[in-house]
């Protein structure tokens, strides 16, 4: 009788063990925001925001605010990967089709702006 007793606890502290044995060690730390994105697409998102200053009527406003597109291109250079992600994901919610407001240009192009001067 002891031994039947004696089976389930045999059996219980062998699958215990078992599972304990293959339970891996957590680790927690902080992460840099440049860590979390990929390293293809901040190649993509820099593209974007390049592409996007080169076009005519973006050219034409940062002009007249004063900026030469090469001033422009070079200030994009400068951004973090952070920076140039949180831009290119501004211009992917941007309505297609040169529904454009002045209103959602301006706030684009300061924000930018806003970002280079802070580097």
């Amino acid at each position: 009788m002891n031994k039947i007793n004696r089976t389930p606890r045999i059996v219980a502290l062998s699958l215990a063990m078992a599972v304990g044995a293959q339970a891996g060690l957590a680790q927690a730390g902080l992460v840099e925001t440049e860590a979390l994105v990929a390293p293809g697409s901040a190649d993509a998102d820099r593209a974007k925001v390049e592409a996007f200053i080169e076009r005519a009527n973006v050219a034409e406003r940062l002009k007249a605010m004063g900026l030469e597109g090469l001033q422009a291109r070079e200030r994009v250079a400068a951004l973090s990967q952070a920076e140039v992600h949180a831009l290119a994901q501004r211009i992917d919610t941007l309505p297609a089709g040169g529904a454009l407001s002045y209103q959602d240009m301006v706030l684009v192009l300061l924000v930018a702006i806003l970002v280079a001067i802070a580097l």
